[in-house]
């Protein structure tokens, strides 16, 4: 399975916001939104990524205030990223090393959605239920001894 069929699942609705956008506003779409993140670009090009860990960093830093705070100062300079042709097993590997929770996925310079560790245990365990369900019509469908002896 591939980020490609995640991304298919999704849909292609995507929230970004730039680097020099208040930290108070991308938390308030984020809050509107009901997401836990934010890719941020700036002239076209990913330059981080802003989650809900970030944001909490931020205003722990700033004694318990977002105040005039800017996404750049929050925000995820170096974020982990794939392609949709990246093996879900992979994907998941990255994440846990990481401690990632989101990952925006880019084929070439172009941002192509963003996917959730959710998103990935979501795909795994309907693939392994999927693939239990194909397992128990095939038990049953199996000739038994009788039907094996009746040849």
């Amino acid at each position: 399975m591939k980020v490609l069929d995640i991304l298919r699942v999704k849909g292609n609705t995507l929230y970004t916001v730039q680097p020099d956008e208040p930290l108070a506003k991308a938390t308030q779409i984020m809050a509107e939104k009901d997401i836990g993140s934010l890719v941020v670009m700036e002239h076209g090009d990913l330059v981080g990524m802003l989650t809900f860990r970030e944001v909490i960093v931020r205003i722990v830093k700033n004694g318990g205030e977002i105040g005039g705070t800017l996404v750049r100062t929050a925000m995820d300079d170096h974020p982990l990223t794939c392609t949709s042709e990246t093996e879900l097993d992979e994907v998941r590997r990255m994440m846990l090393d990481r401690h990632a929770r989101y990952m925006p996925v880019m084929n070439q310079k172009m941002l192509m959605g963003v996917i959730s560790f959710y998103d990935v245990a979501k795909a795994v365990v309907d693939s392994q239920n999927f693939e239990n369900k194909m397992l128990k019509a095939y038990i049953r469908d199996w000739p038994g001894e009788d039907n094996a002896e009746q040849g």
